[in-house]
């Protein structure tokens, strides 16, 4: 089916079914354009507390689909294909979380929303990359276990002054492992008059390096103060930005930064998972239940 066709079809469908279209800043140029909500991982988590729609068809990642499913129990949340997962939110198994508990059993668990569903159950409180160091910072404990990015933990341990173990110790994205001081050095040769905006899953090395650290939330916050930036995260934010600030010129520091997870979603899966209904979400009611109250945790704290 050619996509204008694909289109017209997602929205009749979508009127048919009341359901909405949810998108991460990751996904797809022609299914961005079609989605109701883009954002991060805080955004789409705090849009979805009260939508208006029995259906929310979720353009992302699983783990993101199951917290949309989390907080919305009484609806049907679709992930529109199975491929879509996250290698990093698997890396973090909940055994790793009760191994570290038993050595530090004092020290509250914070974990990144890139987690899955089981392993939120085993947290005090969840975190997005935009509201990491401002929720860990409002903890009494000086000590934190803190899953699964090590980086963004490297990065909150430096904000907040406290002893962040990151659990597990190998715990990371490779999107963002791609990016090294190398890329540093050819963005500042190519783009002489461009600033580096750097997601804090990069290297600590590359965050160093950067003129500003944030989250993809805060790169559409912070964009508008500069005239040209070189933007490290997965290529795809690039156009979202573009689309947002087109007298600014944006660059991806790497072409090939691609999120396989991400990118497994194209138009015919969207329209194939609302003509189908497929593939519904399920989070067993015992998990979703203690999972639910680490991210509204998160949600007040934020």
């Amino acid at each position: 089916m050619e996509r204008e066709r694909l289109v017209e079809e997602i929205m009749r469908l979508k009127e048919e079914r009341n359901a909405i279209i949810m998108a991460h800043n990751y996904q797809l140029p022609e299914v961005q354009d079609i989605a109701d909500f883009l954002g991060d991982s805080l955004e789409l988590a705090r849009k979805a507390v009260n939508v208006d729609a029995e259906v929310i068809v979720f353009a992302g990642v699983d783990f993101m689909a199951e917290t949309a499913k989390i907080l919305n129990p009484d609806k049907t949340v679709l992930l529109p294909t199975r491929r879509a997962t996250c290698a990093m939110a698997n890396m973090l198994k909940p055994e790793h979380i009760i191994e570290v508990k038993k050595k530090y059993p004092d020290a509250p668990v914070v974990l990144y929303v890139n987690t899955t569903a089981e392993t939120k159950a085993l947290a005090d409180v969840t975190v997005t990359s935009a509201n990491a160091v401002k929720i860990v910072s409002k903890l009494d404990s000086d000590v934190i276990i803190f899953g699964p990015d090590r980086n963004l933990a490297h990065y909150v341990a430096k904000q907040t002054g406290k002893k962040v173990i990151p659990v597990p110790e190998y715990g990371h994205c490779y999107v963002h492992r791609k990016f090294t001081l190398e890329d540093v050095e050819r963005a500042r040769e190519l783009y002489p008059n461009a600033k580096l905006m750097v997601h804090p899953e990069c290297e600590p090395e590359v965050q160093e390096r950067a003129d500003i650290i944030v989250s993809t939330g805060g790169m559409i916050r912070r964009a508008r103060e500069w005239n040209e930036w070189v933007v490290f995260t997965e290529r795809e934010m690039v156009y979202r930005l573009s689309k947002l600030y087109p007298d600014i010129k944006f660059h991806p520091a790497k072409e090939d930064a691609t999120c396989i997870g991400m990118k497994a979603i194209t138009l015919q899966h969207v329209y194939e998972s609302l003509r189908d209904m497929k593939y519904e979400v399920e989070v067993p009611e015992e998990i979703a239940e203690k999972a639910r109250k680490a991210i509204e945790r998160m949600l007040e704290m934020s």
